[in-house]
């Protein structure tokens, strides 16, 4: 068998003509291990916008209900960083900001001994 220009290999040569001929079970362009890529492909999609998704509500967070946004920004954080994102920056920014919230809300229950904002 030999490897042909474009990856695939083949079985052998015709006697009457001389050209190659590939076999299709070889040729592997559409899948990795069984699993179609494009699979692989949404699942990569999903977790950056997880991150992204992660990196924005834990900056609102910080501003408006942070015991609800902080919790899950973490969340999303750490499935998109789990999943392999390639915003990787942008969900440990996520992480880092819903920890933020949270402290913003600890700071926020020890000076006041209240979970709303107050400006007044």
């Amino acid at each position: 068998m030999e490897l042909t220009a474009h990856g695939s290999r083949t079985t052998g040569t015709s006697r009457t003509t001389g050209a190659t001929r590939t076999t299709g079970t070889e040729h592997t362009t559409g899948a990795t291990r069984g699993r179609p890529r494009g699979r692989i492909r949404d699942r990569i999609r999903d977790a950056d916008g997880m991150a992204v998704a992660a990196f924005v509500l834990g900056l609102v967070g910080l501003l408006v209900m942070n015991i609800l946004l902080g919790p899950i920004a973490i969340g999303l954080a750490v499935l998109a960083l789990r999943r392999g994102t390639t915003r990787r920056g942008r969900a440990l920014l996520g992480l880092g900001l819903g920890v933020a919230d949270l402290a913003v809300l600890a700071a926020l229950v020890t000076a006041d001994g209240t979970v709303s904002w107050s400006i007044a």
